[in-house]
């Protein structure tokens, strides 16, 4: 079953799907700064455009372009700074 997902007045949305791998959303991003809060851990890939990040204790902006990953652990809140749009999957563990 798909859902979407709609956040901060649709600057970013997102598709997820649940099957026997678990959880995993596709989505996009329009050119903004952004704060998220997780509930599991997150490995985020990069599928288009660059994305900065800057993840719980760390005080500087980390680039990520296409095709690199980050993951962001359980319960906590972290920043996303895009330039320009930007295209992303997400597998929550």
């Amino acid at each position: 079953m798909l859902k979407v997902n709609e956040y901060f007045g649709g600057s970013v949305k997102s598709i997820a799907v649940e099957n026997e791998e678990g959880v995993a959303t596709v989505g996009v991003m329009e050119a903004g700064e952004y704060e998220f809060g997780t509930s599991t851990i997150e490995i985020m890939t990069i599928t288009g455009g660059t994305l900065n990040v800057m993840l719980p204790g760390e005080n500087q902006w980390t680039k990520y372009s296409k095709g690199e990953i980050f993951e962001v652990e359980k319960d906590v809140r972290f920043k996303v700074k895009a330039l320009q749009p930007v295209a992303y999957h997400c597998q929550y563990k």
